[in-house]
């Protein structure tokens, strides 16, 4: 293939890519800019192997790691659970950033990819691999750190340790001085020492970053790195000289970063308060601020739900990770096309942060067949639950907490949250009163209109169902 055939490939690729992005943001359209992205990958790849910088000699290598990567990526589609989809999301960001920290290394000792650079280019480069192999340990170290997080290996606590900023800004600064002294290097071997303690560095800054970040912020720090593998497959672009790789690369860094900015003004909570971490416990685990909730819960049973959704003309579902952890979402939709069959007007809010990852209760509910015409978000329908029957929380909690709005002492002070308990009757499935991942008790569960449904989700949804048709 020669370059200008290249070229025009990339060119392709790349608008098939902005119009896969466009189609992903609306659920309608999804599978449309799902397949715009897979045409676009397939290119890229064809076109890159084929391309000009590429010897015959070097085809068997390719194609054994393409077969390789893809029984990887076959067998992970057929076990992994779509509530195991937020630490898959993560672990695929630390592969990104593992592959930006080789290239980087093994772009800087090839004397074929160095010898050709003199004077000022030579110094652009080795900033390229500097700042490539910063971005790509860090996105790393971190995206193991919330895959161990996200998949329970390791607790959603926040690790704060003395001094942290301090040490964080002792690294920067480390890293910085090692910078200068990695482009000011006469040869490979002189410059390895810098590349590798400033590797060590971010490989550590990620963990530690990380750490720090309490289970609430979470969802954050999933489109965080998911930004930060865009950047570092950006800088693996300029490294090998692939505008496909560098325009690519900004496409997902940018739309990581403000996804992030979406998610962090969906929790009041600035960008710089997430990475500076401490805010959530592990789930179940009372936070110490905030006003504690005083009263008596009142608990209700699957045969008085069903009563109360039978004589509903307006519901309300709001579905969280409890949700996801229970599988629940197909018996969510029987139990919602039985309602909307009888003539109940059905509708699901979504809040930005439900879930463990941006879009993940979309995902569970899409995955069920539930219509996403009536998926809204939370600002859609906010505003309708004082002329709603009832509205039925599933393994949510932080989302639905009136502490966010009522008490300015409470960690979540200030959160837009979905008002459930302004509907005439609100019914919570928990499996116990434990608090949310937040480490923030719930007003919510003890207030008049509120009824307690105790259970694991799908077996009490199940029997919900049952309920209603034997009425």
């Amino acid at each position: 293939m020669s370059a200008t055939l290249a070229t025009v490939s990339y060119i392709g690729a790349t608008i098939l890519f902005i119009l896969s992005l466009g189609g992903l943001s609306n659920p309608e359209t999804s599978r449309r800019g799902n397949l715009y992205g897979i045409i676009g990958m397939t290119i890229a790849v064809l076109a890159t192997v084929f391309g000009p910088q590429v010897t015959p000699t070097g085809y068997a290598w390719i194609v054994g790691a393409m077969v390789v990567g893809a029984a990887i990526g076959l067998y992970a589609a057929r076990i992994v659970k779509m509530t195991q989809m937020p630490e898959l999301v993560a672990l695929m960001h630390s592969l990104v950033g593992i592959a930006a920290v080789f290239i980087g290394f093994a772009n800087y000792i090839d004397p074929a990819a160095t010898s050709q650079f003199k004077g000022a280019e030579k110094t652009i480069h080795e900033l390229e691999i500097y700042i490539g192999v910063l971005i790509g340990a860090v996105t790393f170290s971190g995206s193991v750190i919330a895959f161990g997080k996200l998949s329970g290996k390791i607790g959603g606590k926040p690790v704060l340790l003395p001094a942290r900023h301090w040490i964080n800004l002792i690294g920067l600064l480390v890293v910085i001085y090692f910078g200068g002294v990695f482009i000011n290097t006469h040869s490979v071997a002189e410059g390895m020492t810098p590349l590798i303690v400033m590797t060590v560095i971010a490989l550590l800054f990620g963990i530690h970053m990380v750490m720090a970040i309490g289970g609430a912020d979470m969802p954050v720090v999933i489109s965080m790195l998911n930004s930060y593998s865009g950047w570092a497959a950006a800088a693996t672009g300029f490294m090998l000289n692939n505008n496909l790789l560098i325009v690519t690369g900004a496409l997902v860094g940018s739309s990581g970063a403000i996804l992030s900015y979406i998610m962090c003004r969906a929790m009041n909570r600035h960008f710089i308060a997430v990475i500076a971490g401490g805010f959530g416990t592990g789930e179940g685990a009372p936070a110490a601020a905030g006003v504690q909730p005083a009263g008596e819960v009142s608990p209700i049973l699957a045969p008085e739900t069903a009563e109360l959704l039978r004589g509903a003309k307006n519901v309300i579902i709001v579905p969280g990770y409890g949700m996801a952890v229970a599988q629940a979402q197909h018996s969510v939709y029987e139990i919602t096309k039985f309602l909307r069959d009888k003539g109940v007007n059905v509708r699901f809010g979504i809040h930005p942060v439900a879930g463990r990852m941006p879009g993940h209760m979309n995902v569970l509910l899409a995955e069920a067949k539930v219509p996403y015409d009536i998926v809204l978000e939370m600002d859609e329908l906010n505003g309708d639950f004082p002329d709603t029957d009832v509205s039925m929380v599933i393994g949510a909690n932080d989302i639905v907490n009136p502490a966010a709005q009522d008490d300015p002492t409470s960690p979540i002070a200030g959160m837009p949250v979905l008002e459930v308990w302004k509907a005439k009757t609100s019914i919570v499935m928990k499996r116990s009163m434990a608090s949310g991942y937040a480490g923030v008790d719930n007003p919510l569960f003890y207030k008049e209109n509120n009824r307690m449904l105790f259970g694991e989700a799908k077996k009490t949804l199940d029997e919900v169902m049952v309920a209603l048709k034997a009425a």
